[in-house]
This record gives structure tokens, sequence and C-alpha cells, in this order.
């Protein structure tokens, strides 16, 4: 991780992210830089800061916890853990993100890579068989 020397403060933001902190995100994200996830595409740093502060409403007890990480030049790849609850029922999404800095060290591009059916639906009530019936349906396996 030295040798993209934002990564590291960036990552321990995420590990202690809450509603407070979340004030932070100037600190680490461009005014301009660019969110991507499965379910946003977002640029500018209002949205991005919305996009997590939603997280905080919409789940309960929302934390990442990093797994890996690397860097080099300009660009970052972090592997983590999501771990929520919805209903008072724990849920963890196994994902990744890729980073691009700025010169400042400042994210300006963020990408989330995670599979939704996988890592939610399949593992939500009502969508849930359905969900796992199709993963089936189109397996090669």
């Amino acid at each position: 991780m030295e040798s993209v020397p934002a990564l590291v403060p960036l990552l321990e933001w995420y590990a202690t992210l809450s509603p407070a902190s979340l004030t932070r995100i100037g600190e680490f994200y461009r005014q301009d830089a660019r969110f991507r996830d499965p379910f946003n595409a977002v640029q500018g740093l209002a949205a991005i800061e919305a996009i997590f502060a939603h997280m905080f409403v919409a789940t309960q007890a929302p934390r990442f916890v990093i797994t890996d990480a690397l860097g080099e030049g300009a660009r970052a790849y972090a592997r983590w853990d999501f771990h929520f609850a919805l209903r008072g029922r724990p849920y963890v999404i196994h994902g990744a993100t890729r980073f691009a800095f700025d010169a400042q060290g400042r994210v300006s591009e963020h990408r989330d890579y995670w599979d939704p059916a996988e890592e939610l639906w399949q593992k939500l009530p009502l969508i849930g068989g359905p969900t796992a019936w199709l993963r089936r349906r189109f397996s090669a396996g």
C-alpha cells in the first residue's frame, strides 16, 4: 500500500465510517469525483455523500471490514466485507473497490464491484428463492 500514500488513511476512514465521520469525505474525495456501484452512478461530492448517508438510514449497524488492499501509481484496489442488518437480521456483502487518485491524493473515481444477486437478493425473504432458481437455471455447472 505504500505506493499509494493516500490509500491507508482512506481505508482507515472507511473502517471507522459513521454518520459523524462522513462529514470528512471532502478530505478523501474530489469535489467532482465519480462513484459507481450496482445501484448508483453519480458524480460530485454531495451525491457521493448522500449515498453513504442513505446507507446509515437504510441499514442497521453498517460497517466495512477491509480484507486486502494494493495500489500502484494513481490506482488502488481494496477488498472488503460490508456488514449490516436489515430488520435485525445480519448480512455480509463481499466486494471490491477500484480507486483512482488525483495528484493531491484525493479519490477521483470510485467503482464498487459486487454481485447483488449472490450477495444480497438471494439471501432476502421472498425474492431469495426465485433469485437462487434463476442462478441455477443459467449456471453451466
